[in-house]
């Protein structure tokens, strides 16, 4: 099995941006963090991508078919506002699961409307990094069944 973990906008900043949002852990310490939960929970490939362009998310995502078995995707502020990404992810047809960090349903009026999410089969937030490390669990489950 081979996962793909998307992240979007401003998660290259983990660890400068608002740390009492999204923690001191910085982006280097997701990446080994996905690498490692995707080695537990059974991926031969994980691999880990981080854009700040929309199109560059939609390109990895059209990309991802035929390679990996799945999706974990955290589209950060696209979340709210792509149905591009909404879109891709619903062509490819990969099962995915969406992630926050933070507990975005408790944040912000215009950050309860997903997008991406009406593509996934699951979500995960408010868990800090180690959601990233459910998402994948989540993910090898639903794939394994």
């Amino acid at each position: 099995m081979n996962v793909l973990v998307l992240n979007g906008p401003n998660l290259n900043m983990l660890g400068i941006r608002e740390p009492g949002i999204y923690g001191t852990q910085t982006y280097d310490d997701l990446e080994d963090l996905c690498h490692a939960a995707g080695a537990e929970a059974g991926f031969e490939t994980v691999g880990v991508f981080q854009s700040n362009h929309e199109g560059d998310l939609v390109d990895a995502i059209q990309e991802a078919r035929g390679v990996y078995d799945g999706i974990v995707i955290n589209p950060a502020a696209y979340t709210h506002t792509s149905i591009a990404i909404l879109d891709a992810l619903k062509a490819v047809g990969l099962p995915a699961v969406e992630v926050h960090i933070s507990d975005v349903d408790s944040r912000e009026p215009f950050r309860q409307t997903s997008y991406a999410g009406m593509a996934c089969f699951a979500r995960v937030a408010g868990e800090g990094l180690q959601g990233y490390a459910h998402a994948i669990r989540m993910l090898a489950e639903h794939l394994e069944a």
